[in-house]
């Protein structure tokens, strides 16, 4: 097997938070290795269900399994081992700092004349901050570019005086569920008629497997998207707030229009209750789009 075809899947399967701890607490262990009971002690889950995301570790080739008697122990495949620590957010010897000042240059020349540079550098490190500040960040670097360049464009939309296209910010704790499958429908209904965020109180690491799946079911891609912590300007850039499940997170500004959606939250739930709570957003989505007298394309 060639590193691309290796790296896919095992990137994917990563995705889950579950498997994100158990691989922790594989790599936190005096030495490299753990047993499945342990774990589920460790975790507060039955065994069943740490057997489950091993079985998803061990068939994407990130994890290797050791018999010994009749136990059987699990560690980290060697050929993965740059990757998980990556994915988790470890610190390699040999690992390199984020270019942050290639980052600020790229943005200081996309948006001269129209933020100042100093502005844009301190988006670039504050944003950086921002998601380094979580357990494990995959594709550091780039992500914080990313979420510099959005905060930047919001900025810029909160001070201008009129609006062509609306805003929608979806908000929810991790941003890695409701708020996602919703972003994602909306894009899809609505195309470029409508800005489209995301953030989230609690920010996990990464966006679900199982919302990825339930949204490539109907042809829905993530294109990109990843968990964004909440900022003041992304909430003053939209028109329309829509929140799931974060309490007083958001802060409160006049001129937007609130909206509290009670949706069930899709962590640890079956595929069956995913695409069920994936079908409740998108009749929600769809009444919006109504609301806001867009048709659906």
């Amino acid at each position: 097997m060639s590193m691309d075809s290796a790296v896919a899947p095992a990137l994917t399967t990563l995705a889950d938070p579950t498997r994100a701890r158990i691989l922790r607490l594989i790599l936190d262990a005096p030495d490299g290795r753990q047993l499945v009971g342990r774990l589920a002690d460790q975790l507060g889950f039955r065994q069943p269900t740490v057997s489950h995301h091993m079985r998803a570790l061990l068939d994407a080739g990130v994890v290797i399994r050791e018999p010994e008697g009749r136990r059987v122990w699990y560690s980290i495949n060697p050929d993965q081992s740059e990757l998980v620590t990556t994915v988790l957010g470890g610190v390699a010897t040999d690992e390199p700092e984020p270019d942050l000042g290639r980052v600020v240059a790229d943005l200081q020349g996309r948006f001269r004349g129209v933020v100042g540079p100093e502005t844009v550098e301190r988006y670039v490190r504050e944003s950086h901050a921002l998601l380094a500040a979580r357990q494990s960040t995959p594709l550091l670097a780039s992500r914080s570019a990313a979420f510099a360049a959005q905060r930047l464009t919001d900025l810029l939309r909160v001070d201008e005086s009129s609006r062509a296209v609306p805003e929608v910010l979806f908000v929810c704790v991790q941003n890695a569920g409701r708020s996602q499958m919703a972003a994602g429908i909306l894009r899809q209904l609505a195309g470029d008629r409508i800005v489209v965020r995301t953030a989230g109180s609690e920010p996990a690491a990464d966006v679900r497997t199982s919302i990825v799946n339930a949204l490539d079911e109907i042809g829905v891609p993530m294109s990109g998207e990843f968990p964004k912590p909440l900022t003041d300007e992304a909430v003053r850039a939209a028109d329309y707030v829509i929140t799931m499940g974060c309490g007083d997170a958001c802060p409160i500004h006049p001129g937007r229009r609130y909206l509290d959606w009670d949706i069930e939250d899709p962590a640890g739930k079956s595929l069956a209750a995913v695409r069920r709570i994936r079908d409740d957003i998108d009749g929600r989505v769809r009444d919006l789009l109504a609301g806001m007298q867009l048709a659906v394309v």
